[in-house]
Order: structure tokens, then sequence, then C-alpha cells
């Protein structure tokens, strides 16, 4: 009877050690751009437990809406919400219907693949969907109103981005030996241009 009772005891705290810990928070981005300047995805995420910062940070954007920048859920279709649950709020003052039916068409369909992409893949783990919460800023190029803009491309890349941003976060990547590292051979590319002056 001990020999069972001992078995049982290291076949539970086996189990229990491959249960993943609490995620309080972890952020990432990334950029996902095909050549033409409206194709460019530059999520930002935070991730973190729905009972800890980044739940009630999540609580308070569904319940204070700003004009301009309104908070959605990430959603495959309308009565659809993908889990982790996912807010996404543009970066972007919206201000034309056009830019306002491409966010929260095409980009915000990309954004919800993206997030199920990533528990697929192993980066959240499917056990946790329904204890995080994702949040994503969302980078939509302004110029796409006035361009002729192909939506299988722009879904790619929002959908690539928002991935690769979840999978960077909660792998803690880049590492700070990396960073560390290539501090000073990594030009941001923005302050390249005015060095070079053509910004």
């Amino acid at each position: 009877m001990a020999k069972k009772k001992k078995a049982a005891t290291k076949s539970s705290s086996k189990s229990s050690s491959k249960k993943p810990g609490r995620i309080v928070m972890r952020t990432g981005e990334a950029l996902v751009e095909a050549e033409p300047a409206w194709s460019a995805a530059e999520p930002e995420v935070v991730i973190g437990e729905l009972d800890g910062p980044v739940g009630y940070a999540i609580a308070q954007m569904i319940g204070n809406q700003a004009k301009g920048h309104s908070k959605i859920f990430a959603i495959l279709n309308c009565d659809v919400q993908v889990k982790p649950a996912t807010v996404m709020v543009s970066k972007v003052t919206v201000n034309s219907e056009k830019y306002t039916n491409i966010l929260m068409g095409t980009v915000q369909a990309g954004i919800a693949h993206g997030v199920l992409d990533a528990v697929r893949a192993g980066h959240i783990p499917k056990s946790k969907a329904n204890d995080l919460g994702i949040i994503v800023s969302v980078w939509l190029d302004p110029s796409i109103v006035d361009a002729k803009y192909d939506p299988e491309v722009l879904f790619r890349t929002n959908r690539e981005a928002t991935t690769k941003a979840i999978a960077k976060a909660m792998n803690h990547e880049p590492s700070i030996d990396f960073l560390l590292a290539n501090q000073d051979s990594i030009p941001h590319f923005f302050h390249q241009l005015a060095l070079d002056g053509k910004l």
C-alpha cells in the first residue's frame, strides 16, 4: 500500500510541475511588412493574467472608450471572440470611415488569427487560454485611405506580426545579452534618417 501511495505522490508532483506558472506581464513588439508602405504591421503587445494588472487594464480600456481610439476585442467574426481575450487599440487617431472599416475588418481579422496561431505554435500555453489577456497597440499606416491596397497582403502582415510579437513577449526576446552586445550596431531607422538629413 505504501508503494502505491508513493507512486501516486510522485506522479502528482510530476504533472503539477508541467503546469505553466503565473504570467504577470510580458511585453513584445514586431514589424512585418511587404513592399508597400501601407502593408506595415507593427503591433506592441502586453500579455498577462486576467486577475492581474493586464486584466485590470483591459477592463478599464473596454469601459473607458475614447473618440478616435476605440478599444475592441479581436474576433474571428461577429459573435466569435478569440482566446486569450485580446483587446486592440489604434496608435493612430481614427477619423475616417474607410480607415475604420479597414482597421476593424482586415486588421482585426489578422490580429485574431495571429493570436490563435500563437497558441497553436505553443508560444501561449493552451491551458492558459482562459486565464490570460492580451492588449495589442495597432499600427495601420494612415496612407492606406488613399492607396489601392490588397486586403490579403494586409491580413497576412498583421497575422504574422501579431504571432511574432506574442512569441517575442513570451520568450523574453530580445534577451538582455543580445541587447548589450548589439547596442551600438543597431541604428534606430528614423533617427538614422534624421542624421542623414532625410527626415
